[in-house]
């Protein structure tokens, strides 16, 4: 969706048409749920915060700014209701207890490392490195998009894209 698109979208829900929020819905729902997974890692919650993000977008329509770049504004926001919905879940949840060994794990296996999907592959990258391939690739942001959306260095974000792009490929050897 392009910006003027997006704007006229944004402007038919200003003015309660639902057909903007349909559009929009339509053309980012996928964005913004593999944005929401990718940091809950629960196919549930991330469910249900895209769909808290999409009534959350038709109250906040008034706030988007034309020119500024809107799957960044988004972005920004389903990821703002995912740290929330972790914050909101760590204070309901009772605390775990470790086993005697404190959870320590056994060195995993060569060859299993070299199996590993490419979903295991993933989840191996630091959170922030899984962050940024996630807005690079499936957001198509640019890196001083998601610099600006992460508030770090336009230059770190690169580097660390970099980064996770070579820890993946050696992965996938």
């Amino acid at each position: 969706m392009t910006e003027q698109l997006f704007s006229e979208s944004i402007s038919q829900i200003c003015r309660n048409d639902k057909e903007g929020l349909r559009r929009i819905y339509e053309d980012y729902n996928p964005l913004i749920y593999s944005a929401v997974w990718e940091i809950l890692r629960s196919r549930e919650d991330a469910e249900d915060v895209t769909s808290d993000f999409f009534i959350r977008l038709w109250d906040a329509a008034d706030t988007y700014r034309p020119g500024h770049g809107h799957r960044a504004w988004m972005l920004t926001i389903a990821r703002n209701m995912a740290i929330d919905y972790l914050r909101k879940r760590r204070r309901e949840e009772p605390v775990e207890v470790l086993p005697e060994d404190g959870g320590k794990q056994t060195p995993v296996d060569e060859r299993a490392v070299n199996a590993l999907s490419l979903q295991q592959a993933l989840e191996s990258l630091k959170e922030d490195e899984r962050q940024i391939i996630n807005l690079k690739i499936m957001g198509g942001l640019t890196f001083r998009e998601i610099a600006a959306m992460l508030g770090r260095p336009q230059g770190t974000v690169a580097w660390c894209y970099r980064t996770a792009i070579r820890k993946l490929r050696e992965v996938r050897l």
